[in-house]
């Protein structure tokens, strides 16, 4: 499938790709360089490793165990963080949030909030990098 791209003008006036501007947004490129220190390898290792690790977590997330979802939430916090992933980073912490407090609708809510941002951010990681999204 190949999908048309929209231009728009960016914040500093330039025109852009529309979807370069919303994976920038997904990922916060800027933040990214500096945590790997313009090192294009090890950008291309850490997203790699996050697409791993957001897997894990969100299959950890699915026991449905307060303390089990607590700590992944934790885990994929951290991670996302670290990216830029910064919905993913909100959502994350909304869920440990809510499993901490053993709510069951937040937890419910903000599991399906994190699984929705986890995928995006995957796919714009995905996109990214020139691979597949799964």
């Amino acid at each position: 499938m190949i999908a048309s791209s929209a231009k728009v003008a960016g914040d500093d006036g330039r025109t852009r790709d529309k979807d370069a501007i919303a994976d920038r947004r997904t990922i916060d490129v800027e933040h990214l360089k500096r945590m790997t220190l313009g090192d294009g390898r090890l950008e291309r290792e850490v997203l790699q490793i996050f697409v791993r690790q957001s897997a894990m977590m969100l299959e950890r997330i699915s026991s449905g165990q307060p303390g089990v979802i607590a700590t992944a939430a934790h885990t994929l916090l951290g991670s996302a963080r670290g990216i830029g992933a910064w919905r993913v980073a909100d959502a994350a912490e909304r869920l440990q949030r809510a499993s901490r407090e053993a709510c069951e609708i937040e937890i419910g809510n903000a599991t399906a909030e994190l699984k929705a941002a986890s995928l995006e951010a995957t796919a714009a990681i995905g996109a990214r990098l020139g691979e597949p999204s799964h």
